[in-house]
């Protein structure tokens, strides 16, 4: 795996525990977005294929989640992550000045990617929503409505069709294993209709990738959302049979090869930023 260092910064409500993956020789900027209730830590191996392919990479841990600061998986207002994950870019950008940034969130850090590509989508060269919670989510409306939410965890069994994926998120401590905050769904609820009603995304390349097996995040919720916010540069990749976390399923090697492939056309294409 590809050497990584840790470092911290303030966010809102306390410390944020940020890892960048360095690359001397890199030719952009790579900025991933984790989930609810995990932690950057899960990404390392798609941080690994990413150094390979020439980015140099930075993640954080957001607020309540892995290692930063906050009360467990309580979000009380996306816009503030999102301001904390522009922080992030900031220092990358401060970093490697020069170099174009792709940004690739996973579920509900595909919902903050959305939302921070319509805040500050000129800042980037490419988007990347990986089974995004976008449109509706069933499964937060449904708790809210409830007296009180159940103390039930999300099923290993939905993340990937290889069994040692969801053993893995089982056993792993930092990992959220509890009950979802009523506040945090309600964020959610939030920021899915401050999205709708912010706009397309423009001229900005973006891809969609998404497992059709997808319990967790159903795909056709996610259809509905990104038909109201696709601009006039979007692809889609989906995924026969996978599940949430198409990063770690059984044909992960092809779905990443689906995003570096299109980070080269977006980078080497026609108005591209290694273009001449």
């Amino acid at each position: 795996m590809a050497e990584s260092h840790e470092w911290t910064y303030d966010g809102h409500g306390g410390t944020r525990v940020a890892r960048t993956w360095p690359n001397d020789d890199a030719r952009y900027i790579a900025l991933l977005c984790h989930g609810y209730g995990e932690h950057l830590g899960r990404y390392e191996h798609v941080a690994d294929h990413l150094v390979r392919h020439g980015a140099v990479v930075h993640a954080v841990d957001h607020v309540g989640h892995g290692r930063s600061d906050g009360e467990r998986v309580l979000i009380d207002d996306f816009e503030q992550v999102v301001s904390d994950f522009h922080l992030l870019a900031e220092h990358a950008v401060e970093s490697d000045p020069g170099l174009p940034l792709v940004l690739i969130g996973h579920s509900m850090g595909g919902m903050i990617a959305a939302r921070y590509a319509q805040r500050y989508g000129d800042s980037l060269a490419a988007l990347v929503l990986s089974g995004p919670v976008l449109g509706s989510w069933d499964a937060a409306t449904g708790l809210l409505a409830l007296d009180e939410i159940p103390d039930i965890p999300i099923d290993p069994e939905t993340l990937s069709r290889d069994p040692a994926v969801g053993k893995a998120y089982a056993d792993d401590p930092l990992v959220w294993h509890g009950r979802f905050q009523r506040r945090t769904l309600q964020a959610v609820v939030d920021c899915l209709s401050t999205i709708a009603e912010g706009g397309d995304l423009g001229d900005l390349p973006t891809l969609w990738v998404h497992g059709e097996d997808d319990q967790l995040v159903p795909i056709e919720a996610t259809r509905e959302g990104i038909a109201r916010i696709r601009g006039d540069r979007f692809t889609q990749r989906t995924f026969p049979a996978a599940r949430h976390e198409v990063f770690n399923e059984t044909n992960s090697a092809e779905v990443i090869g689906a995003v570096t492939g299109f980070v080269d056309d977006v980078l080497e294409g026609p108005g591209g930023a290694s273009s001449a």
